[in-house]
């Protein structure tokens, strides 16, 4: 695998297993054991109702695009080349939002409520980044 330049997570105890999960090409999330509220980013409480205890649950990977935006401004030097490239809030089937892109869709074509799903890209030997592209409806 070639040296990837641009930069990468950097795991803290609590998202270390969901990245880990990312490296196998799992899209998985912490789902209350009490109250079942699945949440992202990953913590050691349960928003809904505080209690600690948690699972790792394996997650459809569907979802569709919340919102949106295209960056036409260089903001770190190692994404220069990528300019204009989409920037989307995903809300997952199971409820949570994340943070991602949209890959393998002309920008023209990226709309709020389009049916997505998950694809992870290998970054590098311990990195891999969970992107969305279109999905069939």
């Amino acid at each position: 695998m070639t040296q990837y330049a641009k930069p990468l997570p950097q795991p803290t105890i609590d998202s270390a297993p969901f990245w880990e999960y990312c490296r196998q090409h799992e899209l998985r999330m912490q789902k209350c054991a009490d109250c079942g509220h699945v949440r992202y980013p990953p913590g050691v409480l349960c928003p809904k109702c505080l209690s600690e205890s948690s699972n790792w649950e394996k997650l459809s990977g569907r979802g569709i695009v919340y919102s949106w935006i295209v960056f036409h401004q260089q903001y770190h030097p190692a994404f220069a080349a990528d300019i204009p490239y989409p920037v989307a809030i995903v809300e997952l089937d199971e409820g949570p939002h994340i943070l991602t892109n949209i890959v393998q869709c002309p920008l023209d074509r990226i709309k709020i409520g389009m049916p997505v799903e998950v694809v992870f890209e290998d970054r590098s030997e311990t990195a891999s980044l969970p992107m969305f592209r279109p999905r069939e409806q």
